[in-house]
């Protein structure tokens, strides 16, 4: 919500794919998602810039192993930093930048298959909740925005927003999120 806040215009064209695809007034329902690919797009942009858990559960090497030039060695334990995969610009065009379109005609998922989006890991240890989340983020963030234009709090422009992020083992923002909902 906050990128979209943000990013007005991103806010715009998602609200246009949902009143073209449900229609203004109808709620959006669980078999609606898949066809809804700009809201698609925006959770994948949301979850690639803002993990919810910036690192992966800690995993230990079986034995040494090298890794681009690097020896992990037997034993160590291993954090893969999610939040920086998602940043790196060795994957991703302006990778600071919010742009949902990225991902329009991409078969790049966050099912763990794709390494440069795993915001919920990958293999044996992939998160449990992944199924749930896939189908209650843009059900969620998707009759958010169809029911509802959003207002800063106090006029704010959208480009003065604080977007620092606090990490612990959860990444938050570091200010909360002040909006209004307006009926549209």
């Amino acid at each position: 919500m906050a990128e979209l806040l943000r990013n007005p215009e991103k806010m715009k064209l998602a609200q246009a794919e949902l009143e073209e695809i449900i229609g203004k007034g109808n709620p959006i329902e669980e078999p609606d998602i898949g066809r809804l690919p700009y809201l698609q797009a925006v959770v994948k942009e949301t979850l690639r810039l803002h993990p919810a858990v910036p690192f992966l559960v800690p995993r230990k090497a079986d034995s040494d192993v090298s890794l681009f030039g690097f020896t992990v060695p037997k034993d160590a334990q291993v954090l893969i930093n999610v939040w920086a995969i998602g940043k790196d610009p060795e994957n991703w065009q302006n990778p600071k930048s919010f742009q949902p379109e990225r991902f329009l005609g991409s078969e790049c998922d966050v099912k763990g298959h794709d390494f440069e989006l795993i915001p919920f890991g990958a293999g044996r240890r992939i998160c449990p909740g992944l199924p749930l989340a896939i189908r209650m983020i843009p059900l969620m963030l998707g009759s958010l925005i169809h029911k509802f234009d959003w207002a800063l709090e106090g006029q704010t422009p959208p480009e003065k927003m604080d977007m620092e992020e606090r990490f612990g083992f959860a990444l938050v923002k570091a200010q909360h999120l002040r909006a209004t909902p307006l009926r549209r």
